[in-house]
């Protein structure tokens, strides 16, 4: 609000000293020595009149700086005062600082000195500018050329400097959008892997633990339907919160604390529970104290394990083996057999589960070594900086 002020406020003192310069040049124009009463020509009022327009388009000289350049540079040439032409300069000089302004602006000094050699040339007592230049011989050529060049130059340098301050602040606001944008992108991208850790790992157990449901004996039934149930409730719920997310705009969090280095017991109790047998070696000294982020990270890569091996290698065995502490960092290796070929139906999956715990890993400093082996097992070994305390 304050710079639209300025803005109309400055606009305001353009039109005005452009109009009374033109005044001012009608009635010097005007004058002769043997009369105190002026003595217009049809051309003086035509420049007062050219005068009068181009000091009024001055209003838009920010929109069309182009055009009002072009009719500013009128007023002069036909005996009128050269101000509004020099402040369309400073206008063209803000909006464009290319070929175009680099030619407008010898057209501007050339004009301004054609006025000042006019000027110098009015009855004493009715100049304007011609008080400062030699009446006649080489000192007044210089010093029409010396004043042009000074009156040219300062609304030159003025609207380049206006114009390259405005290109900051562009380029700041682009700037400040990207960085937002990409905070978006970036809290989407986080949405986007834990869901994906989430919701798939339940989802994996929700169809292994139907499968048994299928299979299982009818004391075993209630048992494998009330886990299904259990699971499919959670999963409902974290599908309600990304849909609130995406609807509504508000923050993600899931359901409860974040996991932590202590909550890999309970994750590995589900997974067996739905069936998937899992060998466990942890060695962990001060797993309570384990950074946050590290934490959620370990238990992230060995969920995302557990839901691979499910999906891509049902019913085979994982060994998983977490160990470390402060200052040691942590390691995590979780193996599974790899299936022959054939005797596993394709899986369903978006094929970013081993690119997210990369990306996990690589965001926390650490080491990732994903793939098979030449023993016929398929291995994530990571190392995950864990800091002293």
């Amino acid at each position: 609000m304050e710079r639209r002020a300025l803005g109309v406020l400055a606009t305001v003192f353009a039109v005005t000293i452009s109009v009374i310069g033109n005044i001012v040049a009608f009635s010097a124009a005007s004058s002769v020595s043997y009369d105190k009463e002026l003595h217009p020509t049809p051309l003086i009022f035509v420049g007062l009149l050219a005068g009068i327009g181009a000091s009024t388009l001055l209003v838009w000289r920010h929109q069309w700086p182009v055009l009002v350049w072009g009719i500013a540079l009128v007023p002069p040439l036909v005996g009128s005062d050269g101000m509004a032409a020099l402040i369309a300069l400073a206008a063209l000089a803000a909006a464009r600082r290319d070929r175009l302004l680099w030619l407008a602006a010898p057209v501007v000094y050339g004009v301004a000195a054609f006025a000042l050699w006019r000027d110098a040339g009015w009855v004493d007592g009715s100049q304007i500018w011609g008080v400062f230049i030699a009446e006649e011989g080489a000192a007044k050529i210089i010093g029409v050329l010396v004043l042009a060049a000074m009156m040219t130059a300062v609304p030159l340098v003025y609207g380049i400097l206006r114009g390259t301050r405005a290109d900051l602040r562009e380029r700041e606001r682009r700037e400040a959008w990207m960085r937002a944008e990409m905070t978006r992108q970036e809290e989407r991208s986080r949405i986007a892997h834990e869901m994906h850790d989430v919701l798939g790992h339940r989802l994996s157990l929700l169809s292994l633990q139907a499968g048994a449901l299928e299979v299982s004996g009818p004391e075993k039934t209630g048992d494998a339907a009330r886990t299904v149930r259990s699971t499919a409730k959670q999963s409902l719920e974290d599908l309600r919160q990304v849909i609130g997310v995406l609807r509504d705009g508000r923050d993600f969090h899931l359901n409860g604390p974040a996991p932590t280095l202590t909550d890999l017991p309970t994750l590995i109790g589900q997974t067996r529970q739905a069936g998937v047998p899992v060998s466990v070696t942890m060695l962990l000294d001060q797993a309570a104290a384990a950074p946050p982020q590290l934490g959620m990270a370990a238990y992230r890569i060995v969920q995302e394990c557990l839901t691979n091996i499910v999906r891509h290698a049902p019913g085979a065995p994982a060994d998983v083996i977490v160990r470390g502490g402060p200052g040691a960092g942590l390691t995590l290796e979780i193996v599974n057999p790899i299936p022959p070929p054939g005797t596993v139906p394709p899986s369903p999956g978006s094929g970013t589960g081993l690119t997210g715990i990369s990306e996990r890993v690589t965001a926390l400093g650490g080491r990732a070594n994903i793939g098979p082996t030449t023993n016929g097992t398929f291995a994530v070994q990571t190392w995950l900086p864990w800091p002293p305390p």
